[in-house]
């Protein structure tokens, strides 16, 4: 019930054989030093014996644009298709490992595997972030990344979501409040303010 969650694409490759990408809603940010993540991956699934194998994969963040493209690649097997190929999908590399990235996604995240802690149904992957790729179209002039600007997708009990309204920001709960300028607005008779 800890929904919703995001949905992201990793991609992964083995030496000698197609890379490949498996969607993952399982993945969350569990270190800011080092920077680290995990992703919980079926025992059964084609990708987690080439991450368990290689030591890497890279987490690619999905946009409203990718959302097709990210069910399929959650209901498809690598052992049977090329994901990349089918959905037109662009793998480039990136630096500090050898799997690569989707360049389609806004945001791509290199992670070396650093423990493998096996549960039940799933393994989970417990990774550093090596690397970070971001699509220069959200970065401003002073150089700010806008990745709330993307389009980023959520995933809630077997549905895809765009991100919605933005209800606030960290610590606007407790950010002391401008006091209001009473130089330029009177009160009148008749209670109403004016200029």
């Amino acid at each position: 019930m800890l929904y919703p969650v995001p949905a992201v694409m990793v991609s992964c490759a083995r030496t000698g054989e197609k890379p490949n990408i498996i969607t993952v809603a399982w993945a969350g940010t569990i270190c800011s030093d080092p920077v680290m993540l995990s992703i919980s991956v079926r025992k059964e699934r084609y990708s987690h014996d080439i991450i368990a194998e290689s030591g890497e994969f890279v987490v690619n963040l999905v946009t409203k644009e990718l959302t097709f493209a990210t069910d399929y690649c959650g209901v498809r097997s690598g052992r049977d298709v090329d994901k990349f190929a089918k959905m037109h999908l662009t793998p480039v590399a990136v630096d500090h490992v050898s799997a690569p990235a989707i360049a389609e996604s806004p945001v791509n995240l290199a992670c070396r595997v650093e423990e493998i802690k096996e549960l039940g149904s799933h393994d989970l992957f417990l990774a550093e972030v090596v690397g970070v790729t971001v699509d220069d179209r959200y970065m401003d002039a002073s150089g700010k990344f806008h990745l709330n600007s993307t389009g980023l997708v959520s995933y809630s009990h077997g549905e895809y979501f765009l991100l919605g309204e933005k209800l606030g920001k960290f610590g606007y709960s407790v950010q002391k409040k401008k006091p209001k300028d009473r130089t330029k607005q009177k009160k009148t008779s008749d209670g109403k303010r004016r200029s």
